[in-house]
């Protein structure tokens, strides 16, 4: 388990300057109060196949979401505009989650948090299956998002608790490769559920989510640094509100998030608006739910592979990466018109995905004190809530507007600005 601690003050009489280079382990990583874990399967330790293993089962069981649309106007009868603004609602509680998450983290511990979030959302989920008023819907969206996102900043800063600094992209990396497994798997068995049985699949969803918390029950202990579970946050920072507001003092973090926020705009249409491009253009459903599958199978197939030629690279330079194979998809999808290019598009950020997912929680990690791994990690997650709340609204405007063409070539410009921002300041060391 590493540490990113700073004394307060030089314990002799010679100066200390400690210093964070995100091209390499940082210098601030450090291991005194560390707790040793044994390397397990492909050297990453016991714990953090423990956190692995439960966020595939929970991906497994996930198949609400994608289909909740569907569900709300076909089975509920709702409308698509109200269907529309219920999933806006489910996504904007998740907006405030991941800072609230981040600071439970590192108050209440990694565990305890994980165990909050899995047991109110698996209960959650079972709620919104049963639901039949309107208002109970509208109630519950936003609840169970906020719920099911409070869990991601404790996962990420538990993996940077027991993974050292040179792993952790690799780990990152396998985590997201996991959850695009599970949420393959999710997709072929939920769309043939929910065709005879559609509640199994909020039963299926909420059990899977009390597995995952059980996982965490059993089988991991705190993984917590021992310098923050013992008062290691200054005390300023020891109040929620200070807790909370404490990571966008940081400069070069605020920073990261804003640019990470103009790769997320663009990358949000690839989720959301792509499908309206391709009824545009005159594809049925069964072909546009076959082109986004190629997603997943991309990053099963294709992330092994790209981890090992991503190695060479620093992480700020694969993140730059990322941002550029985004936005190349989105430059050939302005073009596409049937098929081809749109596979094209796909597959090209398809490898953009897996750059900025695994880069990205690592040059958090490095970012973050110990004591504010969480924190900071929350704050992170500020980036894909707004994006995930505001754009599909921005981008359905832009399609309507403008027309596609403006659309695809309007997110390879915010993915070019994002590559050259992290080039020219993700990557510099702090001032003094």
């Amino acid at each position: 388990m590493s540490q990113g601690e700073q004394n307060d003050g030089p314990a002799t009489a010679l100066p200390v300057t400690l210093e964070i280079y995100l091209d390499g382990t940082p210098a601030n990583e450090v291991r005194p109060t560390a707790v040793a874990h044994r390397p397990g399967p492909l050297g990453l330790p016991r714990p953090y196949w423990v956190l692995w293993g439960g966020m595939l089962l929970n991906c497994l069981g996930g198949t609400v979401f994608f289909l909740l649309g569907v569900y709300l106007t076909r089975e509920r009868g709702l409308s698509t505009e109200l269907a529309g603004l219920i999933i806006s609602a489910y996504a904007a509680g998740g907006l405030l989650a991941g800072p609230v998450g981040g600071v439970l983290a590192d108050r209440l511990g990694r565990r305890a948090t994980l165990l909050l979030g899995t047991a109110t959302a698996g209960t959650l989920m079972l709620a919104l299956g049963g639901a039949r008023s309107t208002t109970g819907i509208v109630v519950l969206a936003p609840l169970l998002g906020f719920f099911t996102a409070l869990c991601r900043p404790p996962l990420l800063a538990a993996v940077a608790d027991v993974v050292p600094p040179e792993d952790r992209p690799r780990a990152y990396g396998l985590l997201h490769w996991a959850i695009n497994l599970g949420f393959a798997g999710a997709a072929v068995f939920g769309g043939a559920l929910a065709d005879h049985h559609f509640i199994l699949l909020f039963l299926i969803d909420g059990l899977t989510t009390f597995g995952y918390g059980a996982i965490v029950l059993a089988c991991l202990s705190e993984t917590r640094p021992a310098a923050a579970a013992n008062g290691g946050m200054p005390a300023a920072r020891r109040h929620l509100l200070g807790s909370l507001l404490a990571p966008l003092s940081d400069r070069r973090l605020v920073r990261f998030v804003l640019i990470q926020l103009l790769l997320f705009t663009a990358f949000t249409q690839v989720i959301v608006t792509l499908p309206l491009d391709m009824r545009a253009h005159g594809l049925g459903m069964g072909a546009i739910g076959r082109l986004l599958a190629f997603n997943g199978i991309g990053i099963v197939v294709l992330q092994p592979i790209a981890l090992r030629t991503l190695g060479r690279f620093s992480r700020v330079g694969w993140l730059a990466a990322g941002a550029l194979f985004v936005g190349l998809g989105c430059g050939v999808t302005a073009f596409a018109s049937g098929t081809p290019l749109y596979v094209a598009g796909i597959l090209l950020w398809t490898l953009g995905e897996i750059g900025f997912a695994t880069g990205s929680p690592a040059i958090i990690a490095e970012l973050a004190p110990t004591e504010q791994r969480g924190a900071y990690q929350g704050t992170y997650q500020l980036a894909w809530g707004a994006a995930s709340t505001l754009a599909p609204a921005l981008g359905a405007l832009v399609l309507a507007r403008l027309g596609s063409g403006a659309l695809w070539l309007g997110g390879l410009g915010l993915c070019l600005l994002a590559a050259g921002l992290h080039l020219r300041f993700t990557g510099q060391p702090p001032a003094r």
